[in-house]
């Protein structure tokens, strides 16, 4: 019991300090938040841990075989590579039609919320190295032993630690309400920059 409470806390903890810093994800669920209300952000934020969830079972599944494969890992990374180039694309190209509309809150549907934050967050491929990783290091520790249990509480751990982060930038920004415009307008160029150094970053990994 003692080892199911460690690897929870240390998955919830690599989770959330993963997700903590300015990402597309986090960046996503504040801008949902501020165009579309609080609700419709904690929804998103709500998709993304369970796409993390699943890619995290992904990672489980596949931690043996990417620990004795490379191959695998510089295939996800090819794929990240081109998606982090066509989002840059996207972001840079909707800022600029974005700065020649007035800001309007609209009202959307939850369900287009969640379904846009498993979206994003399932493209994000890097997710599944780092779990794979994460829990490559803790079967050396011995925290992970790979029963039906280790890995339900890795899993659970990961998209609750993923959510109460993409919850805080919903919170948080939905508190600055002299600065939503501003916000709104400038994020699809911080998401856009963001998705630049992703490809920077995803290159080194891949060609270094």
């Amino acid at each position: 019991m003692q080892q199911l409470a460690t690897l929870f806390v240390f998955t919830f903890g690599a989770a959330f300090f993963a997700s903590l810093p300015p990402g597309l994800l986090n960046l996503n669920a504040a801008k949902t938040g501020v165009e579309k209300g609080k609700a419709n952000g904690v929804i998103f934020g709500l998709g993304v841990a369970v796409a993390v969830m699943m890619q995290t079972y992904l990672a489980v599944r596949i931690a043996k075989y990417i620990s004795r494969n490379q191959h695998f890992i510089e295939v996800l990374l090819q794929i990240a590579l081109v998606l982090f180039f066509i989002l840059a694309i996207y972001f840079f190209f909707k800022a600029k039609k974005q700065h020649r509309e007035p800001f309007v809150v609209v009202e959307a549907k939850k369900r287009k919320s969640f379904s846009k934050g498993v979206f994003l967050a399932l493209i994000n491929l890097l997710a599944i190295p780092f779990y794979s990783g994460l829990n490559t290091v803790f079967h050396t520790q011995e925290l992970m032993r790979y029963k039906i249990a280790d890995e339900i509480i890795f899993i659970i751990a990961a998209g609750s630690g993923t959510f109460l982060a993409m919850y805080l930038y919903v919170f948080y920004f939905n508190r600055m309400e002299h600065k939503t415009n501003a916000f709104s307008k400038n994020s699809n160029y911080i998401l856009s920059a963001l998705m630049v150094l992703l490809f920077i970053i995803t290159c080194f990994r891949l060609f270094k």
